[in-house]
C-alpha cells in the first residue's frame, strides 16, 4: 500500500517551502509545526543531508471531525508534508490521508480521510500548474 501522495516541481527548494505553505492555507490547512531535518541532523550528529523539511499541517474542521469519530486519532493528526531536493527537482510528499482508515479500521473517519485528500492534492496540483513543470511519482 502507498502510504503517500508525491510532486516533483522543478523550482528551488526555498521557492518551493513557500508555495507548498501557500498551497496548503489555499486548502484550509495551517502549520502547526515544522521539523527543519537538515538543521537538526547537522546539529544533533554532525549529518549532512538535502535540504528536508516537514510541515505538520492541519485543517481544523477535519481534525474537529476526525477526533469526533475516534479521540486517539490525534496519533495520526496532524498530516505531514515533506518538502525535500530530490536530485534536481523538489519533491512534495504528503501523507495520505486514507492511511487513517486503513490503520484505525474505522469508517467513520472515511468522509473525513476523503475530504483531506481532495485538499491535499488540490495543494499539491497547484504546485505543479502555472509556472513549474511537475510530475506524480
Amino acid at each position: 500500500m502507498r502510504y503517500d501522495r508525491t510532486v516533483h516541481v522543478d523550482d528551488d527548494y526555498a521557492t518551493t517551502v513557500d508555495r507548498v505553505r501557500e498551497a496548503l492555507a489555499a486548502e484550509g490547512f495551517g502549520i502547526l509545526t515544522e521539523i527543519d531535518v537538515t538543521a537538526t541532523l547537522k546539529a544533533k550528529l554532525d549529518v549532512d543531508v538535502e535540504d528536508y523539511v516537514i510541515l505538520g499541517a492541519c485543517n481544523p474542521q477535519l481534525a474537529h471531525r476526525a477526533l469526533g469519530v475516534d479521540r486517539s486519532v490525534g496519533l495520526l493528526l496532524p498530516c505531514n508534508v515533506v518538502v525535500r531536493r530530490d536530485g534536481d527537482r523538489t519533491a512534495v510528499q504528503a501523507l495520505d490521508p486514507g492511511t487513517m482508515v486503513t490503520l484505525t479500521g474505522l469508517d467513520g473517519l472515511r468522509p473525513v480521510a476523503e475530504e483531506a485528500v481532495r485538499r491535499l492534492d488540490a495543494a499539491l496540483a497547484s504546485l505543479t500548474a502555472a509556472g513549474s513543470e511537475g510530475s506524480e511519482g
